[in-house]
């Protein structure tokens, strides 16, 4: 087995569980801000204090998903800040970087360095993985606010893309009625074909009353203050589309919704199923 030396810099309880999942298996790591443990790791394990000396002891870089937030490398830590410039400043071509969510510009700009460079959620596998993981969370989350079951209750989901589709098919296995929304008519009629109710997109504030449950997938805004406030004022809505982009958060406030954001539920709930994942991709990867 080849040992690798890897740094593992920022990201959430997934990239800190890949730290120990690889140091087990005999690779030296060295760790940057990560989510938790910090400062409690043993050889072969070793806390930087900087990210050049981070990347200076390794090879291969490991960060989170998403990989960057706002110009800093993404880090589930409180006030920690790492810029990405400074990122990219210590990289050389040595170097192969893995992480999730990476931006063209910062693939280009690797390619132009000769650094190789590797989007966990450009791999399919990954993604459906991933999209499993998200599913279960976002069950959780609405088991957790709200008191009711989702046995037998009225829920929406918006959008029947890789996510919508998995969750949709969770919540049945929990014996909701679940009905799908997609602007896409060729979406719908599979949802059919699997027993779901359907419904297009554009006759959701119709029909939006009818729910106790919108689970939201659609990285645009469905759910406006139009639609929110036709919503029954027990509705939980769980918006687990990236950005903030699905709900009108202004509207909701204002209209006493509840409303939950729910980024990174993979990092939240299953963060060490997805960080042996992640690791086996890793070593695969680098060992072709």
């Amino acid at each position: 087995m080849k040992i690798y030396d890897i740094a593992i810099i920022g990201g959430d309880k997934r990239t800190a569980c890949m730290a120990d999942i690889l140091a087990a298996r005999g690779h030296n790591i060295t760790c940057f801000c990560l989510s938790e443990n910090e400062g409690s790791y043993k050889p072969p394990m070793y806390c930087a204090e900087s990210v050049k000396e981070a990347l200076d002891r390794s090879r291969i870089v490991i960060c989170g998903i998403p990989f960057e937030q706002d110009g800093y490398v993404y880090c589930a830590r409180e006030k920690t800040k790492i810029p990405l410039s400074e990122l990219k400043r210590c990289l050389r071509k040595r170097h192969i970087l893995f992480a999730g969510v990476i931006s063209e510009d910062f693939k280009a700009m690797c390619e132009e360095r000769g650094i190789a460079c590797y989007d966990f959620l450009a791999e399919e596998s990954l993604t459906l993985y991933n999209a499993v993981a998200t599913a279960e969370g976002a069950i959780l989350e609405a088991l957790s606010h709200k008191s009711t079951l989702l046995h037998q209750s009225n829920t929406l989901v918006l959008g029947y893309g890789r996510c919508g589709r998995i969750l949709a098919h969770k919540l049945a296995g929990l014996k909701a009625c679940v009905t799908i929304a997609d602007r896409n008519p060729e979406k719908l009629e599979m949802a059919r074909s699997f027993g779901f109710c359907t419904l297009p997109l554009e006759c959701v504030p119709r029909e939006i009353p009818n729910y106790e449950y919108i689970f939201n997938t659609i990285p645009s805004c469905i759910l406006n203050r139009d639609c929110l406030r036709k919503t029954s004022s027990d509705c939980l809505v769980i918006d687990i589309a990236s950005n903030r982009t699905g709900v009108d958060y202004p509207s909701a406030k204002a209209l006493k919704r509840q409303v939950l954001y729910c980024p990174g539920l993979p990092g939240k709930y299953s963060h060490t199923s997805c960080g042996i994942r992640l690791s086996d991709f890793v070593l695969d990867t680098c060992n072709k």
